[in-house]
């Protein structure tokens, strides 16, 4: 908005990773926008396979999609112009406002940082410049001094930007006195006076049993206590873009009436495609360790997002998956490929430009008639159109690599400009497609329930992600002073 007076900002760093940054603020971005506030998340540098489609038309971490709704405001680019998608062998692809800006290793990548800070710069200005206040989320550790030289992702985006810090502690992993304590300690004077005020997280029990600790915490580092926010369960519900989130298994469902297995592979991308199906009751999703073996009474298996087709073929190879999938079709069993899921199940999968690593071709699980080339070309897009049978669906693409063969004549789905999409097998029983977000529209869900003889959708999914972000607004709203927050922000 021309003339307007940029917003104030208050970035939150963590001890480490998967301390609960991301839903620390998507929370506050809900409820201070209830308030009437304009708010805006914003992540300098993010780190994750799971990303989303932005309305300007490229990609950001999943967690700033999640931060963007929560604030009632369409994903920008800006809000995460540093995104590493972890690869094979060439380390991390490198996205920049949203486009591929190239890989690298990570050794290479800590001389091209400093690089990349002006575009950081200016896509924090361009946010800044639509809010009444920026919530800026830190990666990983805040005491990474290993990493401090040329940093974007934390205290060297605080200090370039002048943004004031806010250190949150996990205790639910245990250590959490020592972990805020220690920060304290390493981090340099300068960077400390940075910070004011921590956190305490994912807290269970009662309050009162930790109060000399709050005490302890503020008298030994100088920072003011700003909350212990209790452990909120239903965090679950919520996409999560850390891959951690995957180490373990949904509750228990006792009335679940269809099994759908689901390999998890080094390079998974994406994985909150399955988010929805982990909230249907009638659903038992089992993720399967590479230790694991492939249950004989699933109903479906779905092969997942990669962002490293050829390394994770490889994999699924090594642990023997591919014969358990095999043999599950033979038993009548329904296959399904999502993205570099829908390129294993082909013929053959060829890099000829060496976009995952080394250039050549392997051959694919062979369950459809169709052969993928990768190419360096990457379509990002949201999409709206029609699977077979004429149910509708809205999702989005995200993929590098061109698919074609026999079973696309067979396609999948017919987009709204009446192109095909995606490989069906001459049996039907396997399936292929590069839409993502398919199973969270609820028309597709069901369809796929009724298609699995598991009975209609229990869930309204959009209805449950609003609900939830609702929910852990007015939980953050009841353990933190949001006044106290809002004036420590500048």
């Amino acid at each position: 908005m021309p003339g307007r007076t940029p917003g104030r900002a208050l970035m939150f760093q963590g001890t480490g990773s998967d301390v609960g940054k991301s839903l620390i603020v998507a929370g506050l971005a809900r409820a201070l926008t209830l308030r009437g506030l304009s708010v805006r998340p914003f992540k300098p540098q993010n780190m994750s396979n799971n990303a989303a489609v932005t309305c300007d038309g490229g990609e950001i971490g999943r967690a700033q999609a999640l931060q963007a709704r929560a604030a009632r405001t369409p994903p920008s680019v800006h809000m995460n112009p540093v995104l590493l998608k972890p690869q094979s062998e060439i380390g991390a692809q490198i996205i920049v406002q949203g486009r591929v800006y190239g890989s690298a290793k990570a050794a290479a990548y800590q001389h091209i940082k400093r690089d990349l800070l002006p575009a950081v710069l200016e896509s924090y200005r361009q946010v800044c410049s639509t809010a009444d206040i920026v919530l800026v989320e830190g990666a990983g550790s805040a005491a990474e001094i290993n990493l401090r030289a040329n940093d974007i992702a934390n205290m060297g985006f605080a200090e370039a930007a002048d943004v004031p810090v806010v250190l949150i502690g996990d205790i639910d992993r245990g250590g959490v006195i020592a972990s805020l304590v220690g920060t304290k300690h390493v981090i340099s004077a300068k960077d400390a006076a940075r910070i004011c005020g921590f956190i305490v997280n994912k807290f269970r029990g009662d309050p009162a049993l930790f109060a000399e600790g709050m005490e302890r915490i503020a008298h030994a580092t100088d920072w003011p206590a700003l909350g212990l926010v209790p452990f909120f369960p239903d965090a679950r519900l919520l996409p999560a873009e850390d891959a951690l989130a995957l180490e373990q298994n949904g509750p228990a469902k006792p009335r679940a009436r269809v099994r759908i297995a689901v390999p998890i592979l080094p390079h998974i991308a994406n994985f909150d495609d399955l988010d929805p199906l982990q909230a249907e009751p009638a659903a038992d999703l089992i993720r399967l360790r590479p230790e694991t073996a492939l249950p004989g009474d699933v109903d479906l298996v779905i092969l997942p997002g990669s962002k490293a087709t050829i390394a994770d073929l490889a994999a699924l190879r090594a642990t023997g998956f591919d014969i358990d999938i095999v043999a599950h079709r033979r038993r009548g069993g329904l296959v399904l490929g999502l993205c570099g899921g829908y390129q294993m199940l082909g013929q053959t999968v060829a890099d000829p430009q060496g976009i995952e690593g080394a250039a050549g071709q392997v051959p694919g699980l062979g369950l459809l008639e169709v052969e993928t080339v990768l190419s360096a070309h990457k379509r990002l897009e949201p999409i709206r159109g029609e699977t077979n049978g004429g149910v509708p669906f809205s999702g989005y693409e995200m993929h590098m690599g061109v698919t074609t063969g026999v079973d696309c004549l067979r396609p999948f789905a017919r987009l709204g400009d009446g192109m095909p999409e995606g490989a069906v097998s001459a049996d039907g029983r396997v399936f292929g497609t590069y839409i993502h977000g398919l199973f969270a529209d609820d028309r597709q869900r069901a369809a796929w329930l009724n298609r699995l003889s598991a009975g209609p959708s229990a869930v309204a999914y959009d209805d449950l992600i609003e609900q939830t972000l609702d929910r852990l607004a007015a939980h953050l709203a009841a353990h933190l002073d949001f006044d106290r927050l809002l004036n420590l922000a500048r």
